[in-house]
């Protein structure tokens, strides 16, 4: 592992490495903070960005990590219904406690507590995905496969449905 990574970013590595990602945590000279920003300095579709989102909720477990295509919004009223309760994004330092890592930087792994882990089914049309390790500058490329695996996580349609007609 680079020497040269920031302390959050080799926190990420470490992770990665843990868990068997293939993946290597890459800092970027540009900002990688949204999606479109991260798309724009890795020369990728703003649908390979695997965006973190936390959200709360009323209930047990307080949060929820959801991993979304960067061309998605998520769909709140999905959400709860797939979480039984009432949800809305949290706020900067209620996702730094839960998580470890600042908005705009958190990643789907290595994070200060457990949380459980919803996954984009758009991701799936991608081979390859970018994900944030930590830093508004650093990610990292995985699989979405391999996402779901290292997080646990659960596969399901969050996005919010284009309108029609």
């Amino acid at each position: 592992m680079s020497e040269e990574l920031s302390p959050s970013a080799r926190r990420v590595q470490r992770a990665l490495e843990a868990l068997g990602a293939r993946g290597r945590v890459r800092e970027m000279p540009a900002s990688t903070a949204t999606a479109a920003a991260a798309a724009r300095a890795l020369g990728c579709a703003v649908g390979q960005i695997a965006k973190s989102l936390v959200f709360r909720t009323e209930t047990e477990p307080a949060a929820v990590l959801v991993i979304a295509s960067g061309k998605n919004r998520v769909d709140e009223q999905k959400l709860a219904a797939l979480l039984g309760a009432p949800v809305h994004k949290a706020d900067a330092d209620f996702v730094r406690a839960v998580t470890g890592f600042a908005v705009g930087g958190v990643p789907p792994v290595g994070l200060a507590a457990a949380l459980p882990v919803l996954i984009d089914e758009d991701l799936f049309g991608y081979a390859e995905v970018w994900a944030a390790a930590g830093t508004p500058r650093a990610v990292f490329p995985s699989t979405p496969a391999e996402l779901a695996r290292m997080t646990a996580g659960r596969v399901v349609r969050i996005a919010v449905e284009p309108a029609t007609g």
